[in-house]
């Protein structure tokens, strides 16, 4: 018989998704402090470089948290997974996601600071503008492709591929929209800490915000459109965790289930 794996508690989730986020800022702002220092008053290399260690840091993290909390470390991929999956009886409870936010900002902002700190660069809040509306609608276009990609993996089977395709979605973003895909409320106000390449100014922050959230729930339309039961796949959200973990005999918790 397969044994299975029971879910991380809400305290273990939280953790993951604290740190995870964390480090994920600290990889942005870094990388974009790096770039600043490696290749001054050349904006488009610094964008290059910032964006080639976005890609792989994310990535990594991913596949590093996504087994205990799902990866999240975005707090409107979190508000889809409990709207999708509040009538299938799946995915994040309200709870869970009001706590899921809040250790994703903190998170945030703690990435921002660490970063600040491992290259000596002073904590102010940055002077970064970034309102302007044609920005807005790249947080939209941007928001609404990582959602509506994470869910589409999730209901088709090939979860395992997110960390690489949404890494590599955040990594083209950088390129494709005009607001360079911040693409997560959590990680805007985390940037706020950095006065720095990869910064924003407290006042272009909900401008941004309610981009993403626009951009989220366009996302979470067209998913919907196309896949309509995928609520029943919410707690695959962004990698399987939980209930869906390996099993010591290689299969997932869900196919020993079926098994038994």
């Amino acid at each position: 018989m397969a044994a299975t794996t029971s879910a991380p508690g809400l305290g273990r989730r939280l953790v993951a998704e604290l740190v995870g986020t964390a480090m994920l800022v600290a990889v942005v702002v870094g990388s974009g402090i790096a770039a600043q220092q490696l290749s001054p008053g050349n904006v488009g290399l610094q964008l290059l470089e910032n964006s080639t260690a976005t890609v792989l840091g994310l990535t990594v993290l991913i596949l590093l948290f996504g087994p205990v909390s799902g990866a999240h470390f975005n707090p409107v991929v979190s508000a889809a997974d409990w709207l999708l999956g509040r009538r299938a009886g799946t995915g994040l409870s309200g709870r869970d996601v009001g706590a899921y936010t809040l250790a994703q900002v903190a998170g945030a902002i703690a990435g921002a600071v660490l970063a600040n700190l491992m290259f000596a660069v002073p904590t102010h809040l940055s002077t970064h503008d970034r309102t302007h509306a044609n920005l807005w609608l790249g947080e939209v276009v941007a928001t609404a492709g990582l959602v509506a990609l994470i869910f589409a993996l999730a209901r088709t089977g090939r979860g395992a591929l997110a960390a690489p395709a949404v890494g590599a979605y955040i990594g083209a973003a950088y390129w494709f929209t005009s607001s360079t895909s911040f693409a997560n409320p959590a990680v805007t106000v985390g940037r706020m800490f950095s006065d720095t390449f990869a910064g924003i100014a407290p006042a272009s922050v909900p401008g941004f915000v309610v981009a993403q959230v626009l951009g989220g729930a366009a996302g979470l339309a067209l998913v919907r459109l196309l896949h309509p039961d995928v609520a029943a796949v919410a707690d695959d959200v962004v990698l399987p965790h939980g209930a869906s973990h390996p099993t010591t005999t290689g299969g997932s918790a869900h196919d020993a289930a079926r098994a038994l």
